[in-house]
């Protein structure tokens, strides 16, 4: 009986960590994106420093992205076939954006002052379409990939919200491992960006329920609405705090982490949200997580796999933000 109810919680277990690569990631490599979204509004300085704040990470911070496909490919092989065949294209488009990010990082270090500006402009460029076609995905995972005229003008408003929510990210990073002008600059770029977010964050809270039928019966029937309030409540005090901080002098002095961190809490609250709107489903009303999910034989030989992946990716990681923990300096290379 004992290994029967293990290997019904072994899809459970999968998508947990499924859902926690695919947040980690949203989290790390949204503030890189970010900054690589900023990287225009900055002087040629201020460009070196930026990417030196996030040089030793985002290597790292994609890494959680591939351990989130892959476990999507190898534990769910139903629906990654489901998935992956709807978001051919924008799934695509982020490849593209992202291979553009990892070319301009490395040419930019050699090229000449004539053409590290056209190297600046396609990491901008790829960090744009990165961010952009995430959020298409996002929006159209999170409506069950539906048909009809309100499903795409969905998936567009999340592929606008969610790349000023990185580029608020990447701007209280900033805040966070820089000093002087910059740092000013950045506390300037930051009050930019919540607004646009926060405005962003409540259509697309309002229109969920309006494209889905079964997260609407989560969220607004008793009593899972006085429990699950909690949730929006959190959010928008947390944002207003992050509001509240970006006008104070603390957050240039001893609180400068505090906006960064304030964020990271808002990502997971969202996440959250979404986990109790999507469960027990992998592709919201078409697989369910049992029905998705490889035997519990092959999950048992993949689970060995990932308990040797996992701790060593977040090893690595852990170990990365310890050693270059505090103020950005120079831009070197060896």
């Amino acid at each position: 009986m004992g290994w029967l109810t293990f290997d019904t919680a072994l899809p459970v277990i999968f998508m947990a960590l499924m859902g926690t690569s695919m947040l980690i990631y949203v989290i790390s490599d949204g503030y890189d994106l970010g900054v690589g979204m900023l990287m225009h509004r900055a002087t040629d300085a201020e460009k070196d420093v930026m990417v030196a704040s996030i040089g030793p990470f985002w290597d790292a911070n994609e890494t959680w992205l591939v351990l989130g496909i892959g476990i999507l490919l190898v534990a769910f092989p139903k629906a990654h076939g489901l998935v992956l065949g709807e978001l051919y294209l924008p799934v695509t488009l982020m490849l593209i954006g992202l291979t553009l990010r990892g070319a301009a990082f490395d040419f930019r270090v050699k090229a000449k002052d004539t053409h590290k500006r056209t190297w600046d402009r396609l990491f901008f460029a790829g960090s744009t379409l990165a961010s952009m076609a995430q959020g298409w995905m996002l929006g159209r995972y999170v409506s069950g990939f539906g048909t009809g005229w309100n499903y795409p003008l969905f998936a567009g408003a999340i592929a606008l919200a969610l790349p000023m929510a990185y580029v608020l990210m990447g701007a209280t990073w900033l805040v966070m491992k820089t000093e002087g002008p910059l740092q000013e600059r950045a506390v300037h770029w930051a009050r930019i960006a919540w607004a646009p977010m926060v405005c962003g964050l409540a259509l697309i809270s309002m229109a969920t329920p309006w494209v889905s039928t079964t997260v609407r019966e989560r969220w607004f029937t008793l009593p899972g609405i006085i429990a699950l309030s909690a949730i929006p409540l959190t959010t928008l005090l947390s944002l207003l705090a992050v509001r509240g901080l970006l006008h104070t002098r603390l957050v240039r002095g001893p609180l400068c982490w505090l906006p960064f961190v304030l964020l990271i809490l808002v990502f997971v609250l969202g996440f959250l949200g979404l986990a109790y709107s999507i469960y027990p489903f992998v592709v919201i009303d078409q697989l369910t997580i049992w029905q998705a999910a490889s035997s519990p034989a092959a999950l048992k030989v993949i689970l060995v796999g990932v308990c040797i992946a996992v701790p060593a990716i977040a090893g690595y990681t852990v170990f990365s933000y310890r050693v270059f923990r505090g103020k950005t300096g120079e831009l070197r290379y060896a």
